[in-house]
């Protein structure tokens, strides 16, 4: 039993990552389902798509691999996080879609809540009113839903985010659990007493009875239909910062995808943010408990298909790092890529792109190289922020994610920072953070071991120049763009 299979579930596709003792990736296994936009700002999944999906990649990357389940020393999980499933205890069918993440049909709650109710929120749950979390999702299913009333009626109702739903279908026992650090992204969790909160349950008319037992991330569960157990969860940008060895207060990741999400490392005690960021349990162990800072930049290798597909100036995204080559500078172009709002720490659903400085002499090189300075500046600007509000030195960035094979951005990343950058050489680090949750639980490895497992690809280290005049005027740039809807 020298492998464990790694579950990524994530908004546009299932996977399942096959992983040895060492650590090597010996297989993968991928499938897209449907998106479903009921009405504009509405994103939906069929929970059955999920589960399908998600069952079709492990019978595959296990015949891919040919080997047996009987191999398999553990199931990890990890989840596309605040996306919740409403489902019958007694039937297991859903009783709607799960409503994503990414869903907006509860802002005008959202905003109703903020002032009364903010601090409150932000103070027991690290979290801040917005349909980003859970809370308001499973609200609107009560009051909007009568399949939903009529089950909560009934004592069968069931809600959870996506790995109880996955444990729940992938179990023999029909296991209703979650782990911490879901649970940490409901906005219903107390994250300091680590229980659910009577005053949130109140106030969003949500039982205790309709939710999951809150397990350790790292704890092993009942036998999965499979044979294995399931061993360890955690949402997914916690796994990516478990399996980027993040272990020490101060470590930080940035996983740079569609948009990147980027968590410290703050320690054994909760650091509310003042100033904009989230505070989330990172995860739970019988030993200890971990807690990060996260802060979220909406739109990064986005606007890398935006350059592609919508300003049509490159044919692939490799082009980026040649034509930025091209260029000095950025020719006085500064560019705000708030193209769908602004992440943390300014929470503005209004702020809109823009680009400023052109004249006759801009090329598409200045124009490129101006994007890649706004994912630099806007990574720099959430990171000083942490060790502001932490009181905690950052020593070095671990990333992940398909925008950091630019190594021109990610030289220049590691200047902006004036600290190393460091990419890891297993590119599937969310699944990975998984698997290694998993392998601890049964015995295949430690903390320490693992520590010393991880490979960096490449160590970016920064050359002095932090470009300071740019980002103080790149800086002016965004405050324009957030000021473009007044």
């Amino acid at each position: 039993m020298n492998y464990i299979l790694a579950i990524d579930q994530g908004t546009s596709s299932s996977k399942a990552v096959l992983f040895d003792h060492e650590l090597y990736q010996v297989a993968v296994a991928q499938e897209e389902f449907k998106q479903i936009y009921p009405k504009p700002g509405w994103v939906e999944h069929d929970p059955r798509d999920i589960i399908l999906s998600t069952m079709s990649t492990i019978e595959r990357v296990v015949s891919d691999a040919r080997i047996s389940f009987r191999e398999i020393a553990a199931i990890g999980i990890t989840n596309q996080r605040e996306t919740v499933v409403a489902w019958d205890a007694l039937t297991d069918q859903p009783l709607y879609n799960a409503i994503v993440w990414q869903d907006r049909r509860t802002a005008g709650r959202c905003k109703e809540i903020e002032s009364s109710y903010g601090e409150l929120i932000r103070r027991k749950t690290g979290l801040k009113p917005d349909p980003y979390f859970s809370a308001t999702k499973m609200e609107w299913l009560l009051e909007n839903v009568p399949a939903v009333r009529d089950a909560a009626n009934r004592g069968r109702l069931r809600f959870g985010t996506i790995d109880s739903w996955l444990v729940w279908n992938l179990t023999r026992e029909n296991l209703h659990v979650c782990d911490f650090s879901n649970a940490s992204r409901t906005m219903l969790f107390n994250i300091e007493e680590l229980k659910w909160d009577n005053d949130l349950l109140n106030l969003f008319g949500v039982k205790e009875e309709y939710l999951p037992t809150v397990v350790e991330s790292c704890k092993l569960l009942g036998p999965s239909i499979y044979g294995p157990r399931i061993g360890g969860m955690a949402g997914d940008q916690q796994a990516s910062l478990f399996g980027q060895t993040a272990f020490q207060t101060g470590d930080a990741k940035c996983t740079y995808g569609t948009g990147s999400f980027i968590l410290m490392n703050t320690g054994k005690k909760p650091k509310i943010s003042e100033h904009g960021l989230l505070t989330t349990i990172g995860w739970k162990s019988k030993e200890e408990i971990v807690y990060a800072v996260e802060g979220s930049i909406f739109a990064t290798g986005a606007l890398i298909s935006w350059l592609k597909d919508g300003l049509g100036i490159i044919d692939s995204p490799s082009e980026t790092e040649s034509l930025a080559r091209e260029v000095a500078d950025n020719g006085g172009v500064f560019f705000s890529g708030a193209l769908t709002g602004l992440g943390a720490p300014y929470w503005n659903s209004s702020a809109r792109g823009m680009m400023i400085g052109l004249t006759r002499g801009t090329r598409k090189a200045h124009i490129v190289r101006a994007v890649l300075e706004y994912i630099a500046f806007r990574t720099r600007e959430i990171l000083d922020l942490m060790e502001e509000e932490t009181g905690i030195r950052l020593n070095k960035l671990l990333v992940d994610g398909g925008v950091t094979r630019n190594n021109f951005l990610m030289e220049m990343q590691a200047n902006v920072l004036n600290i190393p950058v460091d990419r890891s050489l297993i590119k599937e680090t969310t699944a990975l953070g998984a698997a290694m949750l998993a392998g601890i639980c049964t015995g295949l490895w430690d903390l320490e071991s693992l520590k010393n497992k991880r490979i960096s690809e490449v160590v970016f280290e920064p050359s002095g120049d932090r470009m300071e005049e740019e980002f103080r005027r790149w800086k002016e740039a965004l405050k324009r763009s957030m000021n473009w809807a007044n």
